[in-house]
């Protein structure tokens, strides 16, 4: 199940046991919401939070907002009724977590054997053992649910006892390797969280960076990081105009069927035509909003 195209700029942790975030969030320019029943909640809540999580499906009110719910680990004593509950609620999505291989995914989907087609998998990327395996977990997308990767930046910090500073220099093949395994299966990815949700300016470098990356957006952890996430990873208006003017050009009656032509000053290919015809419908999604 490929994930259908649509603007997945910012995605906003929220722990699904708080009611007034759950308000909020529905009122918030994210993109995709993600109620979440692992990191964020603790043990004793872990129920409550989950009862919590499908009233919100159940009750809506997201609009265009994406929702998803990120389950426990089914190793853990509440991921199987976590994925049990979210496949009779039906969200856009499930989040799993400590995902080690293929194996990991195969169990995921065999537990949501129940839930509606629409309802998709993604995948977080936050263990040392996922990373050999990267490519085999996403070509998984060809007889599964599963559509997305999410990376998990600090459980990868903690687990390689790594330093999480700016620059991320420790993370960037990983993130290289994230970004090429989902596109060659035809997976949306999103870069990991920032935890400087005070400093903008430190948020919105890191985000530009994972922009730079090919990502198509970026996990959130505080509301405040959702307008500069979506300016981020919206196109500018010097991208649209030359996007315009690129399939402008190719439509013209003397260039059709040629696979490269001059546009001013510059030579262009088919492969930048696609460029631009993507880029335009990612500008289109976020108008209809």
């Amino acid at each position: 199940m490929q994930a259908p195209s649509r603007a997945r700029r910012s995605a906003l942790y929220l722990p699904a046991n708080n009611a007034r975030a759950l308000d909020k969030a529905r009122t918030l320019p994210a993109d995709v919401v993600i109620l979440d029943l692992e990191d964020a909640v603790a043990p004793e809540a872990k129920a409550d939070a989950r009862d919590a999580a499908m009233a919100a499906v159940r009750t809506g009110g997201f609009g265009h907002r994406e929702l998803v719910v990120r389950c426990n680990g089914l190793d853990t004593p509440w991921g199987a009724d976590d994925l049990s509950a979210i496949a009779a609620a039906g969200p856009d999505a499930v989040l799993v977590p400590k995902i080690a291989g293929p194996g990991d995914i195969l169990a995921c989907d065999a537990a949501l054997s129940a839930a509606p087609a629409h309802t998709q998998m993604w995948a977080m990327i936050e263990t040392c053992a996922v990373l050999p395996e990267l490519h085999a977990v996403a070509a998984c997308a060809a007889s599964t649910r599963l559509s997305g990767f999410v990376l998990g930046t600090n459980d990868l910090a903690k687990e390689m006892r790594a330093q999480l500073r700016a620059g991320r220099t420790p993370f960037l093949p990983i993130l290289t390797q994230a970004v090429t395994a989902a596109r060659t299966h035809g997976l949306v990815v999103f870069d990991g969280v920032c935890n400087e949700f005070r400093d903008l300016a430190a948020f919105r470098a890191e985000a530009e960076q994972g922009l730079e990356f090919g990502f198509d957006g970026k996990s959130l952890i505080h509301p405040d990081q959702i307008e500069p996430c979506n300016t981020v990873f919206s196109p500018s208006a010097d991208e649209i105009t030359w996007s315009e003017t690129v399939v402008a050009a190719f439509s013209q009656p003397k260039n059709r069927g040629k696979g490269a032509i001059r546009v001013e000053g510059k030579m262009v290919e088919l492969l930048h035509l696609d460029q631009a015809r993507r880029l335009l419908d990612l500008v289109a999604q976020i108008n209809g909003r």
